[in-house]
């Protein structure tokens, strides 16, 4: 049952993501709602999914790499759809809906590798950890969308060439408004998610300490290096615009680096129970 829910799940992404590159090309409300609508259902389907698979391991489905890849594809969708009514910003839905049907085909042509379960993923803190981490990552995939969108919209003005994404692409202000509101939740998260991180590895049952030199620890330092530079040159030097668009890319190929390179090609600590 748990894979026809991820089946519809994943159409709905596809559908949500065909609706929303037409209204990239086109301003057509009922499109949008169609398409935001659908993504809702597919979310809705994919949330039950991952109940379910956790359910049965019972343990949070994030310990292998197909699982963590689905899950964050489901954050990241959730996201958005909340970040949309509260923010009112159609188009980024053409960025962020491609982006989650990304993720959800890498995580079907992952191998289904078999983690043994164990108390340290049943822990609390394990939880937490895990779903602060993914919804700083979320919320930093739609500043990584935002940079996209500001870079396109500003060599446009530059260059005074007012292609037909001059008109579909908000302002400049507006763009660096939602990246620094992504930063501005998602970097409060991410530090709680490591510094529980940390915590319970310290534990005596888990590593016995808090840092092991683990490549995923070390990738993970350095992206939260970049987010704080980015934050702090923020709120100290005023950095805006074109820098913040570009900090915002280099921060998320930071993250995909740090969830997808080291799963996939280095050994650590966490490659006991991500694969």
């Amino acid at each position: 049952m748990e894979s026809v829910f991820l089946i519809i799940a994943t159409l709905s992404y596809c559908i949500g993501t065909i609706g929303y590159l037409i209204y990239l090309l086109r301003d057509w409300n009922p499109i949008h709602r169609a398409s935001w609508g659908i993504l809702l259902v597919g979310a809705l389907f994919h949330a039950t999914a991952i109940l379910v698979r956790s359910i049965e391991i019972r343990q949070l489905a994030v310990t292998s790499s197909q699982e963590a890849l689905s899950f964050f594809a489901w954050m990241l969708v959730v996201t958005y759809l909340v970040v949309q009514t509260r923010l009112q910003l159609r188009i980024l839905g053409s960025f962020v809906a491609p982006l989650a049907v990304l993720f959800m085909f890498i995580s079907s042509i992952l191998p289904a590798h078999i983690i043994p379960r164990g108390g340290i993923f049943q822990s609390g803190w394990v939880i937490f950890h895990v779903t602060t981490l993914f919804f700083a990552n979320a919320l930093f995939a739609l500043a990584f969308s935002a940079g996209i969108m500001y870079l396109l919209q500003e060599r446009q003005i530059k260059r005074k060439s007012f292609g037909f994404l001059y008109g579909r692409l908000p302002s400049l202000e507006r763009l660096d408004k939602i990246n620094y509101y992504c930063l501005i939740v998602g970097f409060p998260l991410m530090t709680a998610g490591l510094i529980t991180g940390f915590a319970y590895a310290s534990v005596d049952s888990v590593w016995r300490s808090p840092w092991n030199w683990d490549p995923k620890e070390i990738f993970a330092l350095i992206t939260w290096v970049i987010y704080a530079i980015s934050l702090h040159e923020r709120l100290t030097v005023g950095w805006r615009g074109r820098k913040a668009a570009w900090m915002a890319i280099f921060g998320f190929l930071a993250v995909l680096i740090t969830f997808l390179g080291v799963n996939l090609f280095m050994k650590g600590h966490h490659t006991t129970f991500i694969r």
